[in-house]
Formats: structure tokens, C-alpha cells, sequence
């Protein structure tokens, strides 16, 4: 499993999500930051940023 925590990215977040796939992470991470951050615009920079972030899930193992 992949693992992104948005407060990697927006300090003091709690949500994360995780998935099989890469791109199924910055799908779910794009939806939250439209609805939880207000973000109308998601440029590629922040797409990179995501990616960056996610991580294997340790716990999942």
C-alpha cells in the first residue's frame, strides 16, 4: 500500500489516505484539497509535491 498525509504538505492536516496505486493517492489527495482546502486551481507543482510525499505504508506490511 501507498500512503500520503496532506499534513506533509498543509502543516496541522490529520487526513491521509492510502491505496494500492500511485495515482489512485493523488486522485483522493486532489479531491481533499478541492473540498477540504479550498483549492479550485491544482497545478502541476502541486501535483509534484504530492508525489513526492507519498511513501510505502509501513503499517499495511
Amino acid at each position: 500500500m501507498r500512503l500520503f498525509e496532506c499534513g506533509t504538505l498543509v502543516p496541522g492536516c490529520p487526513w491521509h489516505t492510502r491505496a494500492a496505486e500511485d495515482a489512485e493517492v493523488v486522485r483522493r489527495s486532489v479531491e481533499h484539497l478541492r473540498s477540504a482546502h479550498g483549492e479550485e486551481i491544482i497545478r502541476e507543482n502541486m501535483v509534484d509535491n504530492i508525489k513526492a510525499r507519498i511513501r510505502d505504508d509501513a503499517a499495511a506490511a
